[in-house]
């Protein structure tokens, strides 16, 4: 089982996180943030992760810094369970339909980071900023060492904007990071 566990504590937030690549999808999420658990949610029940997650952040001032933070963590903990990444698929890339909506992602578990995010997400869902999703993806990216790709081939509803980009990210993950050989999947026998 490839898993990973990280405490955080900085002036901003405090995350504990723990996390199984081989799981069947259970989420114990609390961030404080509602709409942004349920996105976390989403990910590890579509990317059938198994994902335990506590953040208490200065919501006081805006939920940026728990976002953000925790895609800190997950990206580090995503890289660490990796480990040299030896027989992973390594690409992956999936459409999700969601009602008036569909999102496209795809994702290179390259070692290298490159987040492209064609579609800027404005506004809010409940007290929500939309604009908080691309930070997340940038900081899971960063810290993850994928190449993310992310396009909205159809806005619409900010709710389902969302939640196609996390869970066609889930699927993303679950298809990169499963086990289809014995090597490393790279030309030049490794990836960093």
């Amino acid at each position: 089982m490839r898993r990973a566990n990280l405490t955080r504590n900085t002036k901003e937030t405090q995350i504990a996180l723990s996390l199984c690549l081989d799981g069947a999808g259970s989420a114990q999420v609390a961030t404080g943030v509602g709409f942004f658990d349920h996105m976390l949610t989403l990910l590890a029940v579509h990317g059938r992760l198994d994902l335990s997650l506590t953040c208490k952040g200065d919501l006081e001032v805006d939920a940026h810094h728990t976002v953000e933070d925790v895609g800190i963590a997950l990206g580090s903990c995503v890289r660490e369970a990796l480990g040299e990444k030896r027989g992973i698929a390594r690409f992956a890339d999936h459409i999700v339909p969601m009602d008036d909506v569909a999102a496209q992602v795809a994702v290179d578990f390259s070692g290298r980071s490159a987040l492209i995010f064609e579609e800027m997400l404005t506004g809010k869902v409940g007290s929500f900023d939309m604009e908080l999703v691309e930070e997340f993806l940038r900081a899971f990216t960063a810290h993850a060492g994928c190449n993310l790709y992310v396009r909205l081939l159809h806005a619409g509803n900010r709710h389902h904007e969302a939640e196609a980009i996390f869970k066609a990210l889930a699927l993303c993950l679950r298809d990169a990071v499963k086990i289809v050989s014995d090597a490393v999947p790279s030309s030049k026998g490794m990836l960093e």
